[in-house]
This record gives structure tokens, C-alpha cells and sequence, in this order.
């Protein structure tokens, strides 16, 4: 403990998730730096980064208030006799579960204060359910999401209308934090309409019929985000300097997942913000990709041929 605290915090750094707990037993000094959230924050994002993003902070953020909260009031009303707890969101009959919390009753007021550690081992041995997206072919589907640690793998279920299953053995790679933090019942607000253009990736909401919400159970294929890139007009000559298809009121998306003759291998859509209507399905908001990893992975993750996703009831 007489070493320069620079020295010590440079230590604490190279010390693995167990070892930072087994130290913090030896004393009220070091058990308060090994659970600082500074080095904490290091070892959640060089595990789950790439799967949990603001969405998830933000919700686990509610379940540690939610649990001081009724530490302080000693009130049972949010929380069941196993002590699980759940955020729900959006208005009756449509509630959609953003998060879930299998045991709080291990949230003392110790642990409660140490936001990240407790966050890493809650998502290490799987009690907390949060909000992720897992791709499936040419689209990627929100859900609720737990790590597994005997598999490595995640379990998914959908958000809406209660805990209907996905799958089991969710691997890593199809697994991605949600990049914006709209319900996946809400229409996403579109930034982007006014500058996209011809060879711009994107993401668009996509919903089989009106009446089903953007995150539809009922079929594995029925709503989602799907992946398109931005084409150009039937009457523009690509090869020339003087495009003008991104002024044209029209947008032209193009679903290369899909073959040639397809009713959505390339859709016409109006350039307004509004929910679009066609007959391969009702469109919503469109999200520009911006980033060469986002769109690497989608082209990695893509089908090697082209085919019409048949459309799978959910287990």
C-alpha cells in the first residue's frame, strides 16, 4: 500500500475480472479501487463492446435505481418474491420489455454503488436480459439477449407480447448492440433522407403488413431492419458525371440479398420521411450506415446466393 497510486492503478489494470474481486478482499482500501468503475469499464468493453451499447447502460442505469430506490422505501411493489425486476415500455395492450433482472435481491447497497462490476458479473452468469439485435440473413432483429457462459453463446428472446423464444446458442458474430435507441415498435426517425445517394449502405425498418408492429412475432422474417444500398434510376446513366438521383424525390433501394425478378430485390420509394406502402411490405425509417466495419459485416454475413426468405413461424 506504499506504492505511488499511479504505480498501484497501473497494477490494478493488468489484473483479470477474478483477480480484481479476490483483491478487493483484502482490505476497505483496495476493496474500493478494485471496484471503481474506471477499471471496470475496461473489462466490459473488451467482452461485451460489441454486443451491449447505450440502450443497455441506460437500462441497467434504471435497474440500479429502481433497486436503492426500494432499498430506501422498503416498498415490494416492483419487485416479485425471487426479486427479479423488469423495464417495460410503451402503453397498454402494446408493452414491450426493453429489460430484465432475474435475481436484484444480490444488490445490496454495497454492490449497487459499484455500477460496472456489478454489471459485468450480472452479464457474466446471464441474470441480466438486455436489449441487442441478431442478424438472420438480410435483416437483423431486436431482442432480448443473455449470455450463457457454459455455451459462450447467447439465448434470445423477442421483446414483444411477453418472452416468445428465437433460439438458443446465439453466437457472438450475430450479435450487435442496437445503434439507435427507438423501441423496436417505433418508427425510426430518419436524419439521413435529404443526403442519401446512389452506392450509400443503409438500413431500413421493414414490416410485412400495417397492422403488425416493427417487431412482429408471429413470423421470424415478418419485420425487421433490413440492409439495402442506395441505387440509381432506371433513366440515369450511371456512367455519367451529372447524376442527379440524389435530388430526385424518388429513392431506389436496392436488397442484393434478393434475386433478379424479385417484387424486393428493388423498391421505389418516396423521398418524404413518411411510412411507405408497397406491395412487398411497408417500409419505415432509414438508417445510413457510416461506418466500413458495419458494412463489412453485413456483406460477410449476407447469403453467398440469392434467395426469397421463406417465412418460418417462431418455435
Amino acid at each position: 500500500m506504499n506504492l505511488p497510486e499511479p504505480m498501484l492503478d497501473c497494477i490494478l489494470r493488468l489484473l483479470s475480472p477474478m483477480e480484481l474481486v479476490i483483491m478487493s478482499e483484502v482490505c476497505t482500501c483496495l476493496r474500493d479501487r478494485c471496484r471503481s468503475d474506471p477499471l471496470w469499464e475496461v473489462h466490459i468493453k473488451k467482452k461485451w463492446g460489441g454486443v451491449i451499447g447505450d440502450v443497455a447502460f441506460k437500462e441497467w442505469q434504471w435497474h440500479i435505481t429502481t433497486t436503492k430506490e426500494k432499498q430506501i422505501n422498503h416498498s415490494d411493489k416492483q419487485i416479485n418474491q425471487k426479486g427479479s425486476l423488469g423495464s417495460f415500455s410503451g402503453t397498454w395492450p402494446v408493452l414491450h420489455l426493453r429489460s430484465y433482472l432475474e435475481d436484484c435481491s444480490y444488490l445490496n447497497s454495497s454492490l449497487s454503488n459499484s455500477f460496472m462490476m456489478t454489471l459485468y458479473f450480472s452479464l457474466e452468469n446471464g441474470k441480466f436480459w438486455f436489449p441487442a439485435q441478431v442478424y438472420r440473413g438480410g435483416l437483423v432483429r431486436d431482442a432480448l439477449v443473455r449470455y450463457d457462459s457454459k455455451t459462450d453463446n447467447f439465448q434470445a428472446r423477442q421483446q414483444n407480447g411477453g418472452w416468445q423464444a428465437v433460439g438458443n446458442n446465439i453466437q457472438w458474430e450475430i450479435l450487435r448492440a442496437p445503434p439507435v435507441d427507438t423501441p423496436p415498435c417505433v418508427r425510426y426517425i430518419s436524419d439521413c433522407l435529404e443526403d442519401l445517394k446512389p452506392g450509400d449502405h443503409i438500413e431500413i425498418q421493414w414490416k410485412s403488413r400495417r397492422e403488425i408492429s416493427y417487431e412482429s412475432t408471429k413470423y421470424l422474417n415478418d419485420a425487421g431492419w433490413w440492409y439495402a444500398v442506395v441505387g440509381h434510376m432506371e433513366s440515369c446513366n450511371e456512367n455519367q458525371n451529372f447524376c442527379c438521383c440524389r435530388y430526385s424525390d424518388t429513392l431506389i433501394l436496392e436488397f442484393k440479398q434478393y434475386c433478379e425478378g424479385s417484387s424486393m430485390r428493388r423498391v421505389k420509394l418516396v423521398r418524404n420521411g413518411e411510412q411507405y406502402e408497397e406491395a412487398s411490405g411497408c417500409y419505415g425509417g432509414i438508417r445510413k450506415l457510416q461506418s466500413e466495419e458495419e458494412i463489412q459485416r453485413w456483406e460477410k454475413l449476407l447469403p453467398l446466393y440469392h434467395q426469397t426468405p421463406v417465412y418460418i413461424p417462431s418455435p
